[in-house]
């Protein structure tokens, strides 16, 4: 496993117990190491990696990642203005380099979202997506086909 996801799970694990300091500890550590801002809150599932060990990779403290996933450099998955909720990620998604990933939305399961993409809405399950803003590019897919 990864060094950043190694020491997010510890902080996480840390934080749901309720440990004062050191979560936010592990997380300046992992800032410091990977100019990556991966909050002790945030869920993410098993099997999910970073692509380069999650450089440049900024998420948002109420955040959800699934499992099987694989999250590429420079990516955001964050909050937009005017709305509180942020992205949920399903299971088995593939979020390429440099996207965005922003507001109240839901990613469905098997999805891929093309590198440099804006995601501002839901996408279903089993779809490509790409472009400012992303649209669908293709329906029916498997993830395995492709990654």
């Amino acid at each position: 496993m990864q060094l950043l996801l190694k020491l997010h799970r510890l902080s996480h694990k840390l934080h749901k117990r309720k440990v004062p300091i050191l979560p936010k500890m592990i997380y300046y550590l992992n800032y410091l190491l990977f100019n990556s801002s991966v909050p002790p809150e945030v869920v993410i599932g098993r099997n999910t990696i970073f692509a380069y060990g999650g450089i440049g990779v900024v998420i948002h403290k109420r955040a959800i990642i699934g499992d099987n996933c694989n999250i590429g450099q420079g990516i955001t998955i964050g909050g937009r203005s005017k709305y509180f909720d942020v992205p949920k990620i399903r299971n088995n998604v593939y979020i390429g380099a440099g996207a965005r990933v922003l507001g109240p939305i839901t990613v469905g399961n098997e999805t891929i979202i093309a590198p440099n993409s804006v995601v501002l809405k839901n996408i279903p399950d089993n779809c490509m997506v790409a472009g400012v803003p992303a649209m669908i590019k293709k329906e029916n897919i498997k993830v395995s086909d492709f990654v």
